[in-house]
């Protein structure tokens, strides 16, 4: 009885393990290619009045700032400071947006490094630890 029970669990044991391993073969099949692709992300966004361009990168790297001469005409440069503020502003937050979506494709589904990247909440990289531990805990509370 105790030898079947035994081989019973341990069989639980192998087809969990080959499911998590196939998981994980197929996120580290991907990685190479999210990298490449992060790296070669651009997000460009321009002013609503055209005269200025920001492009950056997937981590909201400024990569470049345009002007049009057009906003020499208009002395102010309290404006033009916040006119290009605010554009890189939206160009970081389309960013953000495109790179949560290239590491969503490559994770599993209700990965807590997926609702970090669109949460900043470090509890949803240790969201499905501690649901694990709860579960032991009142297993063997």
């Amino acid at each position: 009885m105790a030898e079947r029970v035994d081989r019973d669990a341990n069989d639980a044991l192998r087809a969990r393990f080959d499911e998590v391993y196939g998981q994980y073969r197929r996120l580290r099949s991907g990685v190479d290619d999210l990298r490449s692709a992060l790296t070669e992300l651009r997000v460009t966004e321009r002013s609503d009045d055209g005269q200025v361009t920001a492009t950056v990168g997937a981590r909201g790297e400024l990569i470049s700032v345009e002007l049009t001469g057009e906003v020499y005409q208009d002395r102010d440069h309290h404006a033009l400071s916040r006119k290009i503020t605010t554009t890189v502003r939206r160009a970081c937050a389309r960013a953000a947006t495109a790179t949560q979506e290239l590491v969503a494709a490559h994770l599993p589904a209700g990965s807590g490094s997926v609702d970090f990247l669109r949460t900043g909440d470090f509890g949803a990289l240790l969201g499905r630890a501690d649901a694990v531990l709860r579960r032991e805990d009142e297993r063997h509370g």
